[in-house]
């Protein structure tokens, strides 16, 4: 390990590799610190990974537009470092999201998709059968849990269509991506610690000035940046930094079941859905078969964690009225005998919104929130937090003057306000994993 460290990055998840990387590339020494044994193995590869361009708002539209542009060349972005054989392969399936009552039948997301030059299209309800074939276009909703009475039962009228984001897939090992990140990052002298926890901040004259270790040593550095996932609200409360913020963050308990597609679509194109009818949302896995998640219908109880090192990881009913709903849709849906998934932890924020910031402790910045939908925004996560760290650093005065970063794929500025620690609760949020 060099002497002099620029900045320490706590996680080396997707988010907090990317991070570094782009530290790195503006020159920082930096040092991501891990509890577990390799990049990617918390939540990241407990991630759909799922890349698609729609959310509520515009800002989070231009940053997963952006995003999308460096997935679909992982290799570039990574600057040839990674061998083919090593990269990820990212799947660009496209996504079908089903026009519903509940998102306004995306009449604000295609507004939002034009203002971006970002491609779709419109597709009919008995178009959608192309999609999926064998679809029941009833509409069930609002959705319910398979013990409460009427589940399953159409609750009048049908799908009026869908819009089909082509710029969108998925990619097939989130871990790896975290891995291929971090050779690229150490190419350029940053450095990685595994297995060993931060049980202290260490600050100085109001400053941080490092972190203290689980192994009994102390590593020194002027900037910290917290990208812990599930376990940022216990970083921030070590700093000393949470009662001065107006977001906060929460671990979030959530399953992701697994099922083989049934024989009606195994010759068409399996691609990401949403359908906020039923209230799932579903991307391929492997060469046939789906991951299910919820997007967090009022019905669905919201387990928080207060300690993320210990909770349920056994399957509860959730998985099975997960595979229930997608079944509504699809009707000849194989259910599993066993169930068969993930069951991992989100980082929420009152908005499902992400906090990328600096904090009331000078030198201590953050990452967080990230709600299990910032996956596919990592690389531009990390562009964003170079560069608000590059700017503080030199003087910038972000609460009053926020920095702005231009995503040059796609020519739009983002004011980097948006995902302060003190915003107001963004009202347009959908308040679920959709973002």
């Amino acid at each position: 390990m060099t002497d002099k460290i620029d900045a320490i990055i706590i996680g080396a998840g997707i988010i907090g590799a990317c991070t570094a990387y782009e530290l790195s590339k503006l020159g920082y020494k930096t040092l991501s610190i891990d509890k577990l044994p390799q990049a990617g193995y918390g939540s990241t590869s407990a991630s759909c990974a799922i890349i698609r361009t729609y959310y509520s708002t515009t800002d989070s539209c231009a940053l997963a537009y952006e995003g999308w542009h460096i997935w679909k060349d992982w290799g570039a972005y990574l600057n040839g470092v990674v061998s083919d054989n090593d990269l990820i392969h990212y799947n660009n399936t496209g996504c079908l999201v089903a026009k519903t009552a509940l998102n306004n039948y995306l009449k604000k997301a295609c507004t939002v998709m034009d203002e971006l030059g970002c491609p779709y299209e419109h597709v009919g309800a008995d178009e959608m059968e192309n999609f999926l074939p064998g679809l029941d276009k009833n509409l069930f909703f609002p959705a319910k849990r398979i013990d409460q009475a009427g589940f399953g039962e159409p609750t009048g009228g049908e799908l009026s269509g869908a819009v089909y984001f082509p710029c969108g897939g998925y990619v097939d090992d989130p871990m790896r991506s975290a891995i291929n990140v971090q050779q690229a990052a150490e190419k350029n002298g940053a450095q990685f610690k595994f297995n060993v926890e931060v049980c202290k901040i260490l600050t100085t004259n109001n400053r941080v000035s490092g972190v203290e270790l689980s192994d009994g040593t102390s590593v020194l550095a002027p900037i910290v940046i917290n990208v812990a996932g599930p376990h940022s609200s216990h970083i921030n409360r070590m700093a000393g930094v949470s009662d001065a913020m107006r977001m906060t963050t929460r671990a979030l308990r959530h399953e992701v079941a697994h099922v083989n597609a049934p024989s009606s679509i195994a010759n068409a194109k399996r691609m990401v859905t949403s359908d906020s009818d039923v209230q799932v949302y579903t991307r391929p896995s492997g060469d046939n078969g789906f991951l299910i998640g919820s997007e967090d219908p009022e019905c669905d109880e919201r387990e928080w964690v207060d300690d993320p090192d210990n909770y349920n990881m056994a399957f509860s009913a959730q998985w099975k009225t997960l595979a229930m709903r997608f079944a509504q849709r699809l009707p000849d849906l194989g259910i599993p005998d066993a169930a068969k998934g993930v069951v991992a932890l989100y980082d929420v924020t009152e908005d499902w919104m992400p906090i990328y910031d600096k904090s009331d402790l000078p030198g201590f910045y953050m990452a967080c929130g990230t709600s299990g939908n910032q996956y596919k925004n990592a690389p531009v996560a990390g562009k964003i937090m170079a560069s608000l760290i590059q700017a503080a650093e030199a003087g910038q005065d972000h609460d009053n003057d926020p920095v702005k970063l231009t995503l040059e794929n796609i020519n739009y500025t983002v004011s980097l306000d948006a995902y302060s620690r003190n915003r107001k609760i963004n009202t347009e949020s959908s308040f679920s994993v959709i973002g």
